[in-house]
């Protein structure tokens, strides 16, 4: 009778006697023309089962072992112990995974406090290859600066005038107005404390000796960090993805005196100038608290600064301006060149190289202070 159905390929569960036990057997054909036929006694015999036995199926599809699933389950036992053959087992695990309901085991959370020392070491891990990276690329845009310095006529003049007027002219106008503020708020903070030791006048050395060692450069700085570095980076960063710094290497151009160079020559000259032109605005913005607020001429206050300041003083700050514009160009040089060319990732390392920037600027002022004032500058 069992060769007589695997002849035909008509499904069948027969319901057999072995030594006293139940046996449910399949055979033949359990595809989809058939599914609705076996329904009714898969449900009517799964009960009765004490052993399976699936080893004479001929052919099985998703319906099939979706109902050979339900007989399994009913009856407690695995399709592969029940004599599956192996070339349907594939077809009736799949079934059987996609019907499993079971919750998920919870993955291993780790203890917090492993996972605080994780993203401290990943932190560290990310500064140290950034200083790594920065330091390559600066011994890369020496060695290319060394190398036009010997030869001036790499230099890219046109895109280093363009430069000069995208990060020093467009920039002065918002610079002039911010410095100006800071300097009459300082002058009015100066003012307060003064005033109750009748020593109102000593407001213009404050203001001339905050702008001429600190603030001056240190806003220039400030603002270019954010509007210029996040400019390189986009605008190196847009090139990347549209393929033209492939482009630029394909015609056998170097990268570095393409992009780099310009733009870093462009800062150099721009950074000290707006940083002057910053301390002029300081100074005015606390003129014009002294001379409304304080009874402070134009003249007494023109004379305090002159006696005030000193060369050495203005020095001091206007040493700090190219190391600022080096490290401002580097970084967002860098980072665009780190573009990996989609829209998000033009996005990301913009928002790093002004965050790198302004960092950077910062911690070496603070340091430059500190070695200032131990050198008795």
């Amino acid at each position: 009778m069992v060769d007589e159905a695997r002849s035909s390929g008509a499904p069948e569960l027969r319901i057999e006697d072995d030594d006293g036990s139940t046996v449910l057997r399949a055979i033949g054909d359990w595809t989809l023309p058939h599914a609705t036929d076996l329904v009714e006694p898969v449900e009517r015999a799964a009960r009765r089962a004490a052993r399976l036995d699936f080893s004479g199926i001929t052919r099985l599809d998703a319906s099939g072992a979706l109902l050979l699933e339900r007989l399994t389950l009913r009856c407690e036992h695995g399709g592969a112990r029940a004599g599956l053959p192996e070339r349907w087992q594939r077809v009736f695990e799949s079934v059987d995974s996609a019907c499993d309901d079971r919750p998920a085991a919870a993955p291993d959370v780790d203890a917090q406090w492993r996972q605080v020392l994780e993203r401290i070491g990943r932190a560290v891990a990310g500064i140290l290859q950034a200083t790594r990276e920065l330091l390559g690329f600066l011994g890369l845009v020496m060695h290319r600066l060394a190398r036009t310095a010997l030869r001036p006529a790499r230099l890219r003049l046109t895109s280093v005038v363009y430069h000069v007027e995208q990060t020093g002219l467009d920039a002065a106008p918002l610079l002039v107005l911010l410095a100006s503020l800071i300097g009459a708020v300082i002058a009015f903070l100066g003012a307060t404390v003064l005033r109750d030791f009748g020593a109102e006048l000593f407001v213009v050395d404050l203001v001339a000796f905050a702008f001429a060692r600190e603030f001056g450069v240190l806003l220039t700085a400030i603002l270019l960090a954010g509007r210029t570095a996040s400019a390189f980076c986009a605008q190196i960063g847009m090139m990347k993805s549209r393929e033209e710094i492939d482009a630029i290497r394909t015609l056998g151009l170097d990268t570095v005196d393409v992009l780099v160079l310009p733009r870093l020559v462009a800062l150099l000259i721009a950074l000290p100038l707006l940083t002057f032109l910053a301390t002029l605005a300081g100074l005015f913005g606390g003129l014009v608290v002294s001379v409304v607020s304080l009874d402070i001429n134009l003249a007494l206050y023109i004379e305090r600064v002159q006696q005030t300041l000193t060369l050495q003083h203005y020095l001091v700050g206007m040493i700090k301006a190219p190391l600022f514009a080096f490290v401002i160009a580097l970084i967002g040089c860098l980072e665009g060149l780190r573009v990996s060319g989609t829209a998000q990732s033009v996005g990301e390392h913009t928002t790093t190289a002004v965050v790198r920037s302004l960092t950077m600027v910062i911690v070496l002022d603070a340091f430059a202070a500190v070695w200032f004032m131990e050198m008795g500058w």
